[in-house]
């Protein structure tokens, strides 16, 4: 007890404030203590009835004061779980009456496409308004309004008839002189750049080259050098002052030219009938590990993009040999067929088959002295695709799967033996393909396509294991695994071009593809091929799917 009236005083000259959480903390910790520390509470009661309070009432407005705070903080923690939850992008599009105007697009394309592509289109609207005394309204209405021009001048079917081509293709300058708008200077050097590319490419690296070395042969002739040995430098001057100045235009492409990522349909809830696709593998079957190896990595190919339109089949041929059959072929081709009927039994839908397989003979190279596969890789897809055009099997060893379904097929997407399809790529890549802007324009007279894309290249990179196969691949292979921070990466010849350089694996158009290419190459005569059939067909670059 003395030691406690000491607190007490000491308490008392201090003069600490009588606030609420203070006092109600008090109370609480010396309520139903021992009767000696109810003089700290009769302290308190004293000063408090100097101000008209007591410990009851400000107990009371503590408890109150804390009630209305976890309210507060309540209704703080779920307002901030509902801005997580909503999806903003939805309900900007609902209220924004830009978007409402541009769904207004003949055919309903435009509501149909992807958020990315949408977002797209409603940048340019905004960015030709900044220019032009219209608003952003007006000038959406006149996209519409072209696009209605231009559908009902072409029957309705050219692209000049979506309201895109108005907004990021060759109709933009149309629709800017409509709106009284003009590009800034560094978007209209852009275009320049784009209307005059190969000029605008070719030229400024010829320039440098020639300003390089011809500066490094001055330097030298000066010092005395002449004859063979200036000629030899000079040689040396234009291989390495070429270098440079591709490295050089390259680097500034990428500063000048902003890479667009392609326009694409939104096909995340299934991929329409009409737009039905087929995955092949064109590989060999050299032995029985060789096949399951095959068939396990397209049934993981079929579970990342299960669709009931689109299907998977292996493309094969045997390795190349001195006879026509060998004794290891037939158990071969058993086993590959045993192994795509278990898959078709194993995933039974309403629909068709899901996995085929075609398999071609060995036919006779009088050039190579060999029994093998017609025109390897490039003679598979050439004859499925005659295939799936109403062609003759006859081309095919062995055809397993029920083909009927097949004749709908309007995209073929190649890949590799050891090349992955990540989840829900497939339906990227057919999205892309069938949006009206990518849709390949065949030139009869130039026989190729001129507009659109009969082929979309995907940006490819190293897998984890892979990129750990050899010292090579360690060497010259890739950062490896799925980049997930990058969306759009800048091509130089697509951004400057408007063309990619097909590889070998991606999607293709496969009336496109066999009227730019049917019959078109000499045998025997061509071992890669993809670059050419990528120049031929037109070969576009998705550089935000990866495979």
């Amino acid at each position: 007890p003395k030691s406690l009236i000491l607190v007490i005083a000491d308490m008392a000259r201090s003069g600490p404030p009588l606030v609420r959480p203070f006092v109600a903390e008090l109370a609480r910790r010396l309520q139903g203590q021992s009767p000696a520390l109810a003089s700290p509470l009769t302290w308190i009661e004293q000063r408090l009835s100097e101000t008209g309070s007591t410990i009851e009432d400000l107990v009371q407005s503590e408890n109150q004061q804390q009630a209305a705070d976890q309210a507060s903080i309540s209704n703080s923690i779920g307002s901030l779980r509902f801005l997580g939850a909503m999806d903003w992008r939805e309900f900007v599009e609902t209220v924004s009456a830009v978007e409402q105007t541009l769904r207004e697009d003949a055919g309903g394309v435009y509501g149909q496409m992807d958020f990315a592509t949408r977002d797209r289109y409603r940048h340019v609207v905004e960015q030709v308004a900044k220019r032009s005394r219209l608003s952003e309204m007006e000038v959406a209405r006149e996209a519409i309004r072209l696009a209605r021009a231009g559908g009902a001048g072409n029957g309705g079917t050219d692209r000049a008839g979506h309201v895109g081509y108005y907004l990021i293709d060759e109709g933009l300058p149309r629709l800017e002189k409509t709106a009284q708008s003009r590009p800034s200077p560094r978007e209209a050097l852009r275009r320049l750049i784009r209307r005059f590319p190969l000029l605008s490419y070719a030229g400024t690296i010829l320039l440098l080259t020639a300003l390089l070395a011809g500066s490094l042969l001055t330097e030298a002739r000066d010092g005395g050098l002449d004859g063979w040995a200036l000629g030899l430098l000079g040689v040396l001057f234009l291989l390495c002052a070429s270098q440079f100045a591709v490295a050089l235009v390259n680097w500034l492409a990428t500063l000048l030219a902003t890479p667009h990522l392609l326009p694409r349909m939104d096909l995340s809830l299934g991929i329409p009938p009409e737009l039905r696709t087929l995955v092949v593998v064109p590989t060999m079957l050299g032995s029985a590990q060789n096949v399951e190896d095959l068939t396990e990595a397209l049934e993981v190919r079929f579970l990342a993009n299960r669709d009931n339109n689109l299907h998977f089949g292996l493309l094969t041929d045997f390795p190349d040999a001195r006879e026509e059959t060998l004794a290891e072929d037939e158990p071969l081709l058993r086993l590959a067929r045993r192994r795509v009927e278990e898959l078709n039994e194993k995933y039974r839908g309403a629909g068709s088959d899901a996995f085929f397989l075609f398999h071609r003979p060995r036919r006779w190279n009088s050039r190579e002295r060999l029994w093998m596969g017609y025109e390897r890789k490039r003679g598979k897809l050439a004859d499925l695709n005659s295939f799936l055009r109403g062609g003759s099997s006859d081309r095919f060893l062995l055809v397993v799967g029920e083909t009927a379904v097949l004749g709908n097929v309007k995209y073929v997407i190649t890949l590799d033996t050891d090349t992955q399809l990540p989840r829900d790529s497939a339906w990227q890549f057919v999205g892309a393909m069938a949006h009206p802007l990518n849709r390949a324009r065949y030139d009869q007279t130039k026989q190729r396509v001129l507009a659109g894309y009969g082929i979309l290249q995907p940006r490819v990179a190293a897998s984890l294991p892979g990129a750990n196969r050899s010292r090579y691949a360690r060497l010259w292979g890739s950062e490896p695994g799925i980049d997930p921070y990058t969306r759009a990466v800048s091509d130089v010849y697509q951004d400057l071009f408007g063309e990619g350089s097909f590889i070998g694996k991606g999607i293709y158009d496969v009336d496109a593809f066999e009227a730019a290419l049917g019959e078109r190459f000499p045998e025997n005569r061509i071992l890669s091929h993809d670059l050419l059939e990528g120049c031929y067909a037109r070969a576009g670059l998705i550089s935000d799917v990866q495979l």
